[in-house]
C-alpha cells in the first residue's frame, strides 16, 4: 500500500539528518495548523511532515488515482508530492491560499505528469505491421481512444475554470469527498462551496458541450 512506501521515504530523510522534536513538540505539531506545519517542515522536522501525511495522504493517493486511473502510478505520485512538500515547503506562502490547496495543486499537477508520462511510454510500443487485429479488437481500442478523449477533454475545460471553482469540483469527483468535507477541507462555509461547486458544473457542462460541437 502507498502507506508504506511514503513512511520509507520518510524514513530516508530522517537519516539525512532532520530534526527529532521531543514528545511534547509532537503532541504540539499535532494541534498545528497546516500552513505552521509547513513551516517546521522548510525547517526539516519529519514529525511535520509526518503530520501533513496523516492528515491528506489519504485523499492526495484518492485523487491521484482518480486522474491516473492506476494503483501504481497514484502511489508514485504520493511519494512524489510528498518528497516535493518536503524540497519546497519553503516557497509555500500563506497569503497566497490555503496549505490544503497549495498540496492539492501539486498533487493534480504531479498526477497529470505521471499520466502524459505514462501514455508517452505506450505510444512507443507499436503493433507490428504484419500483424491484422480483428474487427472486435479494433472496436475496443476505438472505444479506449475515445475515453481518453473525453478525459482529455474533462481536464481541459477543468483547467479553464477559476481556481476555486475547479478545486471543489476536483475534491469533489476525484477526491470523492462530500459537501461538508470539502467545506471543511479548504475551510470555507458550506455554502460557499455549493455555490461553486454549482456555478463550476454549470460551466463545466456548457464548455463539453462546446468541445462536442
Amino acid at each position: 500500500m502507498y502507506t508504506t512506501s511514503v513512511n520509507c521515504r520518510c524514513a530516508r530523510i530522517e537519516d539525512q539528518g532532520a530534526r527529532k522534536p521531543t514528545d511534547t513538540a509532537i503532541v504540539e505539531i499535532e494541534r498545528m495548523r497546516d500552513e505552521d506545519l509547513l513551516v517546521l517542515v522548510a525547517q526539516r522536522h519529519e514529525s511535520a511532515l509526518g503530520m501533513i501525511y496523516d492528515r491528506y495522504g489519504r485523499l492526495i493517493y484518492s485523487i491521484a488515482l482518480r486522474i491516473t486511473g492506476d494503483r501504481q502510478t497514484a502511489e508514485e505520485v504520493v511519494q512524489d508530492v510528498f518528497q516535493s512538500v518536503w524540497q519546497t515547503a519553503g516557497s509555500y506562502h500563506p497569503e497566497l491560499g490555503a496549505a490544503s490547496t497549495w498540496l492539492l495543486s501539486i498533487t493534480r499537477h504531479r498526477a497529470i505528469d505521471a499520466t502524459r508520462s505514462k501514455r508517452e511510454r505506450a505510444r512507443t510500443r507499436e503493433y507490428p505491421l504484419d500483424q491484422i487485429r480483428p474487427v472486435a479488437e479494433d472496436t475496443l481500442v476505438e472505444r479506449e481512444v475515445e475515453r481518453r478523449v473525453l478525459r482529455d477533454e474533462v481536464r481541459s475545460a477543468l483547467d479553464t475554470l477559476p481556481s476555486n471553482q475547479r478545486q471543489a469540483i476536483e475534491l469533489a469527483y476525484y477526491g470523492g469527498l462530500t459537501r461538508a468535507e470539502i467545506a471543511d477541507t479548504l475551510g470555507e462555509p458550506l455554502g460557499t462551496v455549493k455555490t461553486r461547486l454549482r456555478l463550476g458544473l454549470l460551466k463545466l457542462r456548457d464548455l463539453l458541450q462546446a468541445f462536442g460541437e
